[in-house]
């Protein structure tokens, strides 16, 4: 087999290979989101303090929430949709209520169309 073909076939067996997104609540209650194809693994270095800084220096942490995707890719693509998302919208996935998300990502703000108002002139 040629190096190219390796090189193809190595490739394809990344993008298929298993994959998780998690969170966890740190001993300061704050939230990490990460992704890994070896949940047992990452969780392990996390809590020897060998994970992300955030969670490194936020000892112990707890999983709260993991989805299994059939590719890492997906995987890495959704934490970093969850990892844009407020507090409140993370804490609602993590509880399951998931009919309340659409809401939650709804701007609030008073520049949102929805709550624009011109100045009366």
């Amino acid at each position: 087999m040629s190096l190219v073909a390796e090189r193809s076939r190595s490739h394809l067996f990344t993008k298929s290979m298993k994959g998780y997104v998690y969170i966890l609540e740190c001993s300061d209650g704050s939230y990490y989101t990460g992704s890994t194809n070896d949940l047992d693994k990452r969780m392990m270095e996390h809590q020897e303090g060998k994970g992300a800084n955030h969670t490194k220096k936020r000892l112990p942490v707890r999983l709260v929430y993991v989805e299994e995707f059939l590719r890492i890719d997906a995987a890495f693509y959704r934490e970093k949709q969850i990892q844009g998302w407020s507090r409140t919208k993370k804490k609602a996935l993590i509880k399951g209520e998931l009919e309340s998300l659409p809401n939650l990502a709804e701007c609030k703000n008073e520049t949102h169309y929805k709550y624009y108002r011109e100045a009366d002139d």
